[in-house]
């Protein structure tokens, strides 16, 4: 039997007006492709469903074509109303900014995560994909996150991008606030954090790492 893997991607189009935002193209399609390769089932998950937005900064002109080959896959998700822990292995959540805005408030996506990890699923986010893990809590109450070791774009590669300002909050902060232990690299660099069956990467550098990491604990 394939293993099977729930992607999580979000609905959010707008930072504001003059700003377009998403879905980070090659943080899904790197660990699309990835987990294609390894035979996985995957079923791609938003919180509306339909069509996932593509940040435009996401794509250049030299997008390698196995990442744009996977856009099709984000143009009509099922909603995450519809689905359940029970029927998959594992849940990845891919980040851009959208995620930011759509993720951490969803009840269903904070179900979802307490249901994974207290049934020793394998849980993994990169980039902005940890904002769905803000509002995560444990059976007990506590935050998922607590005592966790993980990282999450940084509050200085937010910085960077002079987002900052429009961010509903900054994800490094919210996530040391809920009593997470944070550790991160220099600004765009490939970073991951494993503790149990937690994974987490810092930016669009370390999807592959940390898709990776994925494949390793689920095989």
């Amino acid at each position: 039997m394939p293993k099977k893997v729930l992607m999580v991607v979000t609905n959010h189009e707008k930072i504001n007006k003059e700003t377009p935002t998403g879905i980070w193209l090659s943080e899904f399609g790197e660990a699309y492709n990835e987990f294609k390769q390894h035979g996985y089932e995957i079923t791609v998950a938003s919180p509306k469903g339909g069509q996932s937005p593509i940040d435009p900064n996401s794509v250049s002109e030299d997008e390698p074509a196995d990442i744009l080959a996977t856009k099709p896959h984000l143009e009509n998700t099922v909603p995450i109303d519809s689905v359940s822990e029970e029927s998959f292995d594992a849940i990845f959540l891919p980040g851009g900014h959208g995620t930011m805005y759509d993720f951490p408030e969803n009840q269903k996506l904070q179900e979802l995560l307490r249901d994974f990890y207290e049934s020793d699923k394998i849980i993994a986010a990169v980039c902005h994909g940890p904002s769905g893990l803000v509002g995560a809590t444990l059976s007990n109450g506590e935050p998922l996150v607590k005592g966790k070791r993980l990282n999450a774009f940084t509050d200085s590669e937010e910085t960077d991008t002079t987002l900052d300002q429009f961010m509903p909050f900054l994800l490094e902060s919210r996530l040391r606030e809920l009593g997470a232990t944070f550790h991160s690299a220099p600004n765009w660099s490939e970073h991951v954090e494993v503790d149990g069956n937690l994974i987490t990467g810092q930016n669009p550098q370390s999807t592959l790492a940390v898709s990776k990491e994925f494949i390793k604990k689920l095989s």
